[in-house]
């Protein structure tokens, strides 16, 4: 705790009035000693003010807030104040939160707590960079009893958090109801009757189901037709590979491509993991972090835990290296979903690492696309520069199309969608996959 005395505007006003005053004593020198007693009773006041908030005994102050937060995501942060005095105090408060990594919104505030009681104010925050942050102690001005001096004050203890990926998607996804979750968040279930990969459960005959779903003996014992019922195959592999190289680092608002592509990596990760998937990630093309494919709930937590901090980089990506690394690392059949953002001069290493990786693996290729494009593409044209751009712009697609296309050719299954569109995406295309038992 550090304290520190200061005058208020109060204390200023007075001392400001008290000198004007002493113009009174030069023209009339007979009035200069109520003119000093006038100072020495400020004086006085001042001292004593200044004392009793000196022996004033602090509030305790304590910050309640979650120990982890979305990134992107408005978030309530409490601060809680225990007066230990016999008599009410008014604060003014300011949160050193992080700055460089939040913003912040109703700072600073004004609260008064009563004698031996205790408050409450909040304020709100919302983290725009990932990684873990460290709120330094909350600075109070504490009013001394008459209003002349307030102190400096810094309490309570650092407080540091955690920024994570954007979560709350996942938090969204679990309070909608089952029926309509997918539906609402853009994720359709694509599910084919009597068609997945591994039996589920015997159940009556319904119009459209295929007659290769009926079970002659359970329809000769029940005398009624039966069918049987298949699920979508569990116990696969699904390996991320998360490219953190410079392209990366474009934004899109308030996010970059990097951080759009870890949101749709959890996202993905969490229906997988429902779907009774094993899920692991490899970082590459800055630093490298890898996480071994593993299947259950729990294996959200060390996933987030893995990539929560990852930052893109200014290297460029060596597709090559990440291929031959994860063959050596994942050598059972997997769905690897590659999140990146591909230009047309990444064709030749991209070639040969996608070979690779799909003799003995199915490659998703999530590609961020910048919605700048787009736009670009619904302007008005008026003059010439205007066509050129437009005409820049086509080009630019055509040469993507061509890489992405090659890619298609040699194997690889390659999705691109601008960010904002990305979790949605490639969920969708996931259980696709899924469904029509590719893996």
């Amino acid at each position: 705790m550090r304290l520190s005395l200061s005058p208020t505007p109060l204390l200023l006003r007075w001392l400001a009035a008290w000198t004007l005053l002493g113009l009174i004593p030069a023209f009339w020198p007979e009035l200069t000693g109520y003119w000093l007693l006038a100072g020495g009773l400020l004086l006085s006041v001042a001292i004593r003010d200044a004392f009793n908030l000196h022996l004033r005994p602090p509030p305790l102050v304590e910050r309640l807030m979650p120990p982890a937060l979305p990134l992107g995501a408005w978030q309530s942060v409490r601060l809680r104040f225990n007066n230990l005095s016999n008599q009410a105090i008014t604060l003014t408060v300011f949160d050193h939160y992080p700055t460089a990594a939040a913003d912040c919104a109703n700072l600073p505030q004004q609260i008064t707590v009563d004698a031996n009681g205790w408050a409450e104010l909040t304020y709100r925050l919302r983290p725009v960079v990932r990684g873990a942050w460290t709120f330094a102690p909350v600075q109070i001005w504490l009013a001394s009893p008459q209003g002349l001096w307030q102190r400096d004050d810094r309490l309570g203890e650092p407080t540091t958090v955690r920024v994570y990926p954007d979560f709350a998607a996942i938090a969204r996804y679990m309070r909608l109801a089952s029926g309509q979750r997918e539906t609402l968040m853009g994720i359709h279930q694509r599910r084919r009757r009597g068609e997945g990969q591994s039996f589920h459960q015997l159940r009556e005959y319904r119009i459209g189901d295929s007659l290769r779903q009926i079970d002659w003996k359970a329809t000769a014992r029940t005398r009624k037709p039966i069918a049987r019922e298949y699920q979508d195959e569990r116990n696969q592999t699904v390996l991320f590979l998360l490219d953190c190289g410079r392209r990366m680092r474009a934004q899109d608002g308030d996010l970059s491509h990097f951080d759009h592509a870890l949101n749709a990596m959890i996202l993905l990760a969490y229906v997988a993991l429902r779907q009774g998937d094993a899920v692991g990630a490899h970082s590459f093309g800055g630093e490298r972090r890898w996480l071994a494919p593993r299947p259950g709930p729990g294996t959200l937590t060390p996933l987030i835990n893995t990539v929560y901090d990852l930052q893109p980089t200014l290297e460029p990506p060596d597709y090559t290296e990440m291929a031959h690394l994860t063959l050596t690392r994942q050598r059972k059949r997997a769905l690897i979903v590659l999140l990146t953002n591909l230009r047309d001069e990444d064709q030749d290493e991209l070639r040969a690492a996608i070979t690779l990786l799909s003799r003995r693996h199915l490659v998703l290729i999530a590609n961020l696309r910048e919605p700048v494009l787009d736009e670009l593409l619904t302007q008005p044209i008026h003059d010439l520069p205007q066509a050129q751009i437009y005409a820049t712009t086509c080009h630019y697609l055509l040469q993507r199309e061509r890489v992405q296309e090659e890619l298609r050719h040699l194997g690889g299954i390659v999705l691109d969608a601008p960010p904002h569109r990305l979790p949605a995406a490639i969920v969708n295309q996931y259980l696709d996959l899924k469904s029509g038992g590719k893996l």
